[in-house]
């Protein structure tokens, strides 16, 4: 997880982006088994759109993967 010092100004901010991240990935873990995710903060949004964009980004991993893995079968 990347959450860079130009977008989340606080050590405290950052911390609890993570947290937050490493919660949702916990949650979602079972949909990505398998995978390696990096996920970096561009843009500070509230906590919601945050949730929403990460989720989303999770669901588009898991059908890349699943695209990819049929095509090699």
């Amino acid at each position: 997880m990347i959450v860079p010092k130009k977008v989340i100004r606080t050590a405290v901010g950052r911390n609890r982006v993570k947290r937050l991240l490493r919660e949702w990935f916990r949650l979602g873990q079972t949909d990505i088994a398998g995978l390696d995710i990096i996920a970096r903060l561009k843009a500070r949004d509230n906590e919601s759109m945050l949730k929403s964009d990460f989720l989303a980004g999770l669901v588009s991993c898991k059908t890349r993967v699943l695209k990819r893995t049929s095509t090699l079968t």
